[in-house]
C-alpha cells in the first residue's frame, strides 16, 4: 500500500467546490478535484487518479505544488499563448503602420527594411523567420508575378510556335 497524499488546508472545502462550480477549463476543474479529494478523503496518490480520471504522475505533481505555493501554485497561466513575445499585438500593428501608409502611396515595403527596422526597434538581432512569421501574423503576404506558369513545358511552347500559323 502506497502512502497517504495528504494536503495543507489553503482552503477551505467550500471555497474549493465553489471554485469548481465557477471554473470553466475542464483543466483547471481536474486540478481542483485532485485538490478537493485529498482535502476531504486523504487516499494514495493512485486512488485519487483513479477517482479523478487523472494520472498519478498529475497527482504527484499536484499535491506537493499546492502544499507549497496554494492554488497559485497549481493553477498558472495555463497552456498556450505568447509568452516569450518581443511585442504584443497592439505594439506590432503600430510598428507596421507606416509601412502600410507606405504601401498605399505605391512604395514597396521588402522584407529586408522590415527585418531591419523591426531589429532596431527590439534592439537585438533577428532570424529571418522570427520576421516572416511576424508577418505572416499580422496579415501581410508576398505578392510578386511568377516569371512562367509552373506547369508549363518549354519544349511544348517551342512547338506550337512552330506549328501554329503564321499571320
Amino acid at each position: 500500500m502506497g502512502r497517504v497524499s495528504k494536503v495543507y488546508t489553503h482552503e477551505s472545502e467550500e471555497e474549493l467546490r465553489a471554485r469548481i462550480e465557477r471554473e470553466k477549463d475542464p483543466r483547471t476543474v481536474k486540478k481542483l478535484l485532485v485538490i478537493l479529494n485529498a482535502c476531504v478523503d486523504p487516499r494514495t496518490a493512485k486512488e485519487i487518479a483513479l477517482h479523478t480520471g487523472t494520472t498519478v504522475r498529475m497527482v504527484h505533481s499536484l499535491i506537493p505544488a499546492y502544499n507549497r505555493y496554494g492554488l497559485e501554485g497549481i493553477l498558472g497561466p495555463g497552456k498556450g499563448g505568447r509568452r516569450n513575445a518581443h511585442m504584443t499585438c497592439e505594439e506590432e500593428r503600430d510598428f507596421l503602420e507606416p509601412f502600410f501608409e507606405r504601401a498605399a502611396t505605391g512604395e514597396i515595403a521588402t522584407t529586408r527594411q522590415i527585418h531591419e527596422a523591426l531589429e532596431k526597434h527590439v534592439g537585438q538581432s533577428l532570424h529571418h523567420s522570427v520576421v516572416h512569421r511576424f508577418l505572416k501574423r499580422n496579415g501581410w503576404r508576398k505578392v510578386k508575378p511568377r516569371p512562367s506558369h509552373v506547369q508549363s513545358k518549354r519544349e511544348v511552347q517551342d512547338e506550337f510556335k512552330k506549328n501554329s500559323r503564321k499571320k
